[in-house]
């Protein structure tokens, strides 16, 4: 579904993604992972568009991306979940929700995805900034399934979150996966990420050094003991 193939990229004249290549199989989890700076999220938005690539190709499903928008992209299939979940706080739930398929121009999966999230439904009138951390993150990942992602970009997902959040959070995560949503994950908490993929990508410094099964990277000893305290 993804190619990605020499991908550069960079913030001024500062380099940050030199060669970047990987590749995502439809129906895929892959997990990038790596420490803070490694270009995780610079590589998620040049992907999905919000940051321009300065060499290299992205092909999505055999089309070549270019220059194309960001909004051109969603309507493509490929949706962001942001580092950081930027939901609108003055918004109601419902009305964040909605803003996730405005692209779309239909609103007719709010009552689906709502179901999938027990919390939001009960919470569905109230304010999203008075939500807390992880049902804010459960309210971005909800936002994006209403733009109805053939590629599901999620940006740091456990970041701030409590370990029992965390597990919820990358619990709902997986059961996207196993219904059938293609899913490129970036996150430090590389064990948490690793333990539900596919393949993964190990990224230092704005470049790919390792890949494998997810598997074949948890016992890998490099990866064991930079990212999983062994």
């Amino acid at each position: 579904m993804l190619d990605v193939v020499a991908l550069g990229s960079r913030y001024g004249r500062i380099p940050a993604l030199a060669g970047v290549g990987l590749r995502v199989a439809a129906g895929e989890l892959v997990a990038l992972v790596g420490a803070n700076g490694a270009g995780k999220t610079t590589l998620l938005r040049a992907i999905s568009g919000v940051l321009p690539a300065s060499g290299g190709e992205i092909r999505f499903e055999g089309q070549t991306l270019g220059r194309m928008s960001a909004r051109r992209r969603v309507k493509l299939g490929i949706v962001q979940v942001p580092e950081g979940r930027q939901v609108f706080g003055p918004l109601s739930v419902e009305d964040n929700l909605r803003l996730g398929a405005f692209a779309r121009g239909s609103q007719g999966d709010l009552e689906p995805v709502l179901a999938m999230f027990p919390d939001l439904q009960r919470k569905r009138r109230e304010f999203a900034g008075t939500l807390s951390g992880g049902q804010q993150q459960m309210l971005a990942l909800a936002r994006a399934l209403m733009a109805r992602p053939k590629l599901l970009l999620l940006d740091e997902p456990s970041m701030g979150l409590a370990p029992l959040m965390v597990g919820e959070i990358f619990a709902h995560i997986a059961k996207l996966k196993a219904q059938g949503t293609t899913i490129l994950l970036a996150d430090q908490n590389a064990r948490a990420a690793l333990a539900i993929a596919d393949r993964g990508y190990v990224m230092e410094t704005g470049r790919v050094v390792l890949d494998g099964t997810a598997a074949e990277l948890l016992r890998d000893p490099q990866v064991q003991q930079a990212y999983l305290g062994l």
